[in-house]
């Protein structure tokens, strides 16, 4: 199982026209001179590329060959997670994007700002860059791990030269490369996992045999309505646990509101949202497909004894390498859909985290900051980032058998940053003190059972991960899982926290931002709820009045600030912010004075006597 020259080069031109891309952006329009160009593409991006680039931001490597691998050993059960699909990026749409647009924020922290304090914004910036910062390494180098196991592919040159083609094209490009080329590997990652299915079921007898015999031997599953959580994967687990870790990624999440940002209208934002949907059904139906044909194929054609996997991350890549063998530069498609998977994965990483750090860190500290300077620094972020994405691929390669923890940690912070941003726009009353205590605990309880379900797996001795376990997530496009839900139901019943531990990953986004949003209400209450008048009525859902219309109207006005549905929709381009004293539609309260502090390229309004929260950035 070796690669020709042909497979090498079908891997090394999707590196190159990657590159091709970023250095196009890098050389044309307004040549990322500003900070809105690079890191927002200067909100001008139109829902298409937004929606390809949405779906392949999570789309990562360890998915595609996590999946198949879920399917051939379980069977189909955990295609049901497709059903999550409609609520979870249903409710960002019509919850989340309104909200972030319409406050034209470029971090999506600054929201927290906003809302609550700096301190709170601070606290949920930290949270974000240690999530990303632990994930964008291990994405990289467990794929390649597992490539070189198989292929022999040398495992340093894959980790080096896609960490250094993704760090130039993100640098050079900003995000209308990473978009444009987000498209452009998700058409691969398409072609690659097309290509596998056709030729594979070709070879076992067609697509009608491999079910029947899928279906024959069982790995065809039926709608399991047990709503026990503790039960690794059942309609409910899937469909309404999927519902919650959905909305920790395309609600919150940064490398996701950055997109939506950059749409040209808060209406091609949401359509961007609404035309995931089918792409991400496309994409799930692929994988599953892919696994129902490794399973019949490996029926038909099984490996030799010296080529049996050494875990099952390697699945995929035998059955592929056993199934293309006789097809020049298909090998090479299937790995360049693969690394597609890291690239826009990493990509995404490198300029989000140059973002919050930019918008979160710098900016604040240095009010006087040009607009040239920010877009250098911003530019300088990006390649830090990457440089420093290379470094965790090389600690990821001492983690051993802590591996499975680096990737669960992404799911871990996944829930309590989708709390914290609930407890904001659905309890006015929750105050500073009480998102940050909600915030902690939440990560607290992330950690405690996720840990404990980790130390659980690998029976308290912190030994390897059992025969049975595996390196890389099973959830999809999410690459967000705990080691506890990698391995089959045992027969053994469980009590106590033991039972605790084994919660389905697929519950930890619901139970840990159920976590912050409770704590965080007692402690407000506690420490004095938010006064109505003092909260800015932006920074609160447009639904809450819908949701609270039953009450009399004293307590709804209590209960939500400013009494009405704020605009539904509105134009935010930049066509619509007045270029001198004026500001965009809907971002500063009336009857107050105005007065602009403009530096080059970059303006800012404040509000004379309004609170705090009227200090905002917009674009001049």
């Amino acid at each position: 199982m070796k690669f020709t020259v042909l497979d090498y080069s079908i891997f090394a031109l999707l590196l190159v026209l990657s590159s091709a891309i970023g250095l196009f952006y890098a050389l044309s329009g307004d040549r990322q001179r500003t900070v809105q160009e690079f890191l927002l593409a200067n909100r001008n991006m139109g829902c298409l590329p937004v929606a390809l680039s949405l779906l392949a931001t999570f789309q990562s490597a360890v998915a595609i060959l996590g999946v198949p691998s879920e399917i051939y050993r379980f069977g189909t059960e955990y295609w049901f997670l497709g059903c999550s699909y409609f609520l979870g990026l249903l409710i960002p749409a019509h919850v989340f994007i309104p909200i972030f647009y319409r406050l034209r924020v470029t971090s999506t922290y600054e929201y927290l700002e906003l809302r609550f304090n700096k301190t709170v914004r601070i606290f949920g910036t930290i949270t974000f860059i240690f999530q990303m910062v632990i994930y964008m390494g291990v994405v990289l180098y467990a794929p390649a791990l597992a490539l070189n196991a198989v292929t022999g592919f040398d495992l340093w040159s894959a980790v080096l030269t896609m960490g250094l083609v993704c760090t130039l094209y993100t640098t050079l490009g900003g995000l209308k490369a990473v978009i444009w080329t987000d498209v452009f590997q998700t058409l691969v990652m398409v072609a690659g996992q097309l290509a596998v299915i056709v030729v594979g079921a070709g070879r076992v007898g067609g697509m009608a045999h491999v079910w029947h015999l899928a279906e024959r031997e069982g790995k065809i599953s039926g709608i399991d309505l047990d709503p026990d959580p503790f039960q690794r994967h059942t309609f409910w687990t899937l469909a309404v646990g999927g519902i919650f870790m959905m909305l920790s990624l395309y609600g919150v999440n940064q490398a996701q509101v950055q997109r939506y940002l950059s749409a040209r209208s808060e209406r091609e934002a949401k359509l961007s949202c609404y035309a995931v949907f089918p792409c991400q059904q496309l994409v799930l139906c692929l994988s599953c497909l892919t696994g129902l044909v490794m399973f019949v194929y490996d029926r038909q054609h099984p490996l030799a004894p010296n080529q049996h996997p050494g875990s099952h991350d390697q699945l995929v890549l035998y059955f592929v390498m056993d199934v293309l063998r006789d097809l020049p530069g298909m090998p090479g498609l299937f790995v360049a859909c693969l690394f597609s998977g890291c690239l826009s994965t990493i990509s995404s990483a490198f300029n989000s985290l140059a973002t919050v750090t930019m918008e979160d860190l710098v900016r604040p500290h240095c009010p006087g900051l040009s607009e040239s300077r920010a877009t250098m620094l911003s530019k300088l972020l990006a390649l830090g980032y990457g440089l420093l994405c290379l470094g965790m691929a090389y600690v990821s390669s001492m983690l051993g058998p802590v591996l499975q923890a680096a990737i669960s940690i992404f799911g871990m912070v996944g829930g309590p940053l989708l709390g914290l941003f609930c407890l904001g726009m659905f309890f006015p009353c929750a105050n500073p003190t009480g998102a940050v205590a909600g915030l902690l605990a939440g990560l607290a309880m992330a950690f405690w059972v996720g840990i404990g379900g980790l130390l659980q797996a690998m029976g308290g001795t912190g030994g390897p991960p059992p025969s049975n376990s595996t390196l890389l997530p099973l959830t999809g496009n999410h690459t967000t899982t705990l080691a506890t839900t990698l391995l089959a139901s045992t027969a053994a019943p469980l009590s106590g926290l033991q039972r605790f531990y084994s919660l389905s990953y697929l519950w930890y986004s619901a139970h840990n931002s159920t976590t912050v949003i409770v704590v965080g209400l007692v402690v407000s209450l506690l420490t004095g709820p938010t006064p109505p008048h003092t909260v800015d009525p932006r920074t609160i859902s447009p639904l809450l009045p819908r949701l609270l219309c039953c009450l009399p109207p004293k307590y709804r006005q209590r209960l939500c600030p400013g009494g009405q549905d704020p605009p539904q929709d509105t134009d935010h381009s930049d066509a619509a912010v007045k270029p001198k004293g004026g500001v965009p539609n809907g971002l500063a309260p009336s009857g107050h004075e105005e007065e602009e502090e403009a530096g080059e390229g970059q303006g800012y309004i404040r509000t004379v006597g309004a609170p705090a929260y009227a200090l905002q950035e917009t674009s001049f």
